[in-house]
């Protein structure tokens, strides 16, 4: 037997009791409901550590570009410090 009291200004609650007074919980929810929950979770997861290891995997590709960047921007550098040096001590070569 359910029992059903409903309020003036009815605003949807339901209170759910047994004829000893006891209140009933909410239903179980199905097992198929909670296995599609954990499968969720589960795609959620192993979607987040392919996107990281993909992350990181392009992250260590792109470490020799970073340095062979440096080691061009070094190499300019020198050069410019070089030219610079001849101008001003006066060292210049003979063809120009």
């Amino acid at each position: 037997m359910k029992f059903v009291l409903h309020q003036a200004g009815d605003d949807g609650r339901t209170i759910d009791m047994t004829p000893d007074g006891q209140f009933r919980g909410p239903a179980p929810t199905p097992w198929a409901t909670r296995i599609l929950r954990y499968a969720i979770v589960v795609g959620v997861l192993a979607a987040g550590l392919a996107m990281a290891a993909f992350a990181l995997w392009f992250a260590l590709m792109v470490i020799p570009v970073v340095i062979g960047a440096a080691l061009v921007a070094y190499a300019a550098f020198r050069w410019r410090l070089w030219k610079a040096r001849r101008i001003y001590t006066g060292r210049r070569d003979l063809t120009h």
